[in-house]
């Protein structure tokens, strides 16, 4: 595909999003962006990665107080925070093709011409067992760490978009991952951008 085209991929914590974005990348051959854009937006701010990462995993990092009293300074926004990394996802995405992982990128992104938004779920025992293992807790521990991720990706997407988090009417398509599986998932997806793009 030689014209530029963007991917935005949200999902379900434990869905295996993370994996098909990278088997896309990889078949696609186009670059994917997740935390990466945190370290791309700590040097073009001119703040630490540290602090990035911190408030990428704590949303309530950013008004506590604790970075005010560390810097001797008004705490940074959350505002100003999404808004930072909505100015470098879309300088990548006028740059070139690409995969976006989260962070709101459907909506930011919703102007471009070749934006095709994804959403990916699971069924509830399918992202126990693969949070369970990966992180290597017991599959009490995963389920309640998945009701916590996903809470938060609600809420902040929620607050953001002004839209639905999961609801089919805010993606072009949304798949159950446990149906095919990590590889047949990312060739169905695949094959969905290519006749979208024709």
């Amino acid at each position: 595909m030689k014209r530029k085209f963007i991917v935005t991929i949200a999902r379900q914590y434990g869905s295996g999003g993370l994996m098909i974005a990278k088997q896309l990348s990889d078949t696609l051959n186009i670059p994917f962006y997740d935390k990466t854009l945190l370290q791309i937006a700590a040097k073009k701010s001119g703040l630490g990665e540290n602090f990035f990462e911190k408030a990428d995993e704590d949303k309530n990092f950013l008004t506590s107080g604790m970075f005010a009293d560390v810097f001797n300074t008004n705490p940074i926004s959350d505002d100003l925070l999404f808004k930072i990394q909505s100015d470098i996802i879309r300088q990548i995405a006028q740059r070139e093709s690409a995969i976006f992982v989260g962070r709101c990128t459907d909506y930011i992104l919703r102007e471009h011409p070749n934006c095709i938004s994804i959403f990916i779920y699971a069924d509830k025992k399918d992202k126990i067992k693969r949070i369970s293992l990966k992180n290597n807790i017991s599959q009490k521990e995963a389920e309640k760490l998945i009701g916590h991720k996903d809470k938060e990706r609600a809420k902040y997407y929620n607050y953001y978009t002004q839209k639905i988090w999961g609801a089919a009417e805010s993606y072009n398509l949304c798949v159950d991952s446990s149906i095919l599986g990590i590889d047949e998932t990312s060739s169905l997806i695949r094959y969905f951008i290519e006749k979208k793009l024709k």
